[in-house]
């Protein structure tokens, strides 16, 4: 069984995004990376969950403000439906700026969108990842 994390395992991840900017950016960034892929897209928090559900992405990329239920709300219900699915909340603000528990239920990690490039996300994968 191959693990997640794995240098020759593929990861599929879901960008969650209300900016079609972002979403575009974070999807370029993830196809250019070798091993990497899309799985999908959503705009909202409740079409993350429904989208993890049919999905099942190895890591959900998550925009923290977000219409209907936020990001960290929506980390919380995939983790509860996809407990293997590694959420990391994204923000333009500065973590500590933000009205959030960084360690709270299905949150992975925080990366700041102007950090969002392939050499970040390959570090955080090494640090999340594995842990699925």
């Amino acid at each position: 069984m191959e693990q997640r994390g794995a240098s020759t395992a593929r990861v599929r991840v879901l960008v969650v995004d209300d900016h079609r900017p972002f979403r575009f950016a974070a999807a370029a960034v993830v196809r250019r990376m070798p091993g990497w892929e899309i799985a999908g897209v959503a705009e909202t928090g409740e079409a993350a969950v429904d989208a993890v559900a049919e999905l099942r992405p190895d890591l959900v990329l998550m925009d923290v403000n977000l219409p209907g239920i936020d990001g960290a709300e929506a980390a919380a219900r995939v983790s509860a439906a996809a407990p293997g699915t590694r959420t990391v909340l994204c923000s333009t603000y500065r973590l500590e700026d933000l009205r959030i528990d960084p360690h709270g239920p299905g949150i992975a990690g925080y990366l700041h969108k102007e950090e969002l490039g392939a050499p970040v996300l390959l570090d955080l994968w090494k640090r999340i990842g594995t842990a699925a």
